[in-house]
């Protein structure tokens, strides 16, 4: 995979997968983690854009080996997990800015589907700022029989609708749990919808109609977040 952009490339050398060769306008990578022993070529903007396919390249390429998608079942582990379960998300980056924010507010993971839906490209590994590089992500045959299994593991599944009455203030983060949210245009799926546990709702105060998907994922990630810290540790 040809990876490019100056975060994209420092994270893929500091992450899981091996970076085989980078190619770059300067010695910026002289003093990043992970770059000792890796081969660099010099090269101008116009080879680096035939390279990655791409000008938004921040004058750095590297070859690296292919995503390595997490078990899962493990993104359940432990009794604190949280998971965002994606529903055919397809703009790369949506799905970058929800698995950078994920990384960020130190999630268990991000689950997508096999099928039509975005999976981890060039594209999503710059959107996400090399977050990607750090997060388990998992793809899932069918997203509904994911969230019937993660109940059973004794999560609590949470989807995002604007039609719902509950808020997303009003939700016990406490314990295992699953953010599901729903594609840019149609929302979640009535199979997915009807396998939460529960539906939330971010409160519109202004004039426009709905939030961008990445947007509601870190806000429903950070409530997550405080409502844990504030019950206490192992809440």
């Amino acid at each position: 995979m040809i990876l490019y952009g100056r975060n994209a490339v420092r994270e893929a050398l500091r992450g899981r997968r091996p970076v085989a060769r980078v190619w770059a306008e300067s010695d910026q990578l002289a003093a990043e983690p992970g770059a000792a022993g890796v081969p660099v070529e010099y090269a101008g903007a116009e080879a680096l854009e035939a390279l990655c396919g791409s000008p938004d390249h921040q004058g750095i390429v590297c070859e690296a080996g292919p995503f390595p998608y997490a078990d899962p079942a493990s993104l359940l582990e432990g009794g604190q997990a949280l998971v965002v379960a994606l529903d055919q998300i397809q703009d790369p980056q949506n799905l970058g800015a929800i698995c950078r924010s994920a990384e960020a507010a130190g999630a268990s993971g991000v689950v997508i589907p096999e099928r039509r839906a975005a999976e981890i490209t060039p594209a999503v590994c710059r959107a996400s700022a090399g977050a990607v590089e750090h997060l388990p992500v998992a793809r899932v045959r069918n997203l509904a029989d994911y969230l019937a299994d993660a109940k059973r593991a004794g999560a609590w599944a949470y989807g995002a609708g604007a039609e719902a009455e509950r808020l997303y203030t009003d939700v016990d983060w406490a314990g295992p749990a699953v953010i599901v949210l729903g594609s840019e245009g149609k929302g979640l799926r009535p199979r997915v919808r009807d396998a939460c546990d529960d539906l939330v709702r971010v409160p519109l105060l202004g004039h426009v109609e709905s939030l961008n998907v990445a947007a509601t994922a870190a806000i429903l990630l950070y409530e997550a977040v405080r409502s844990r810290a504030a019950a206490g540790p192992g809440t």
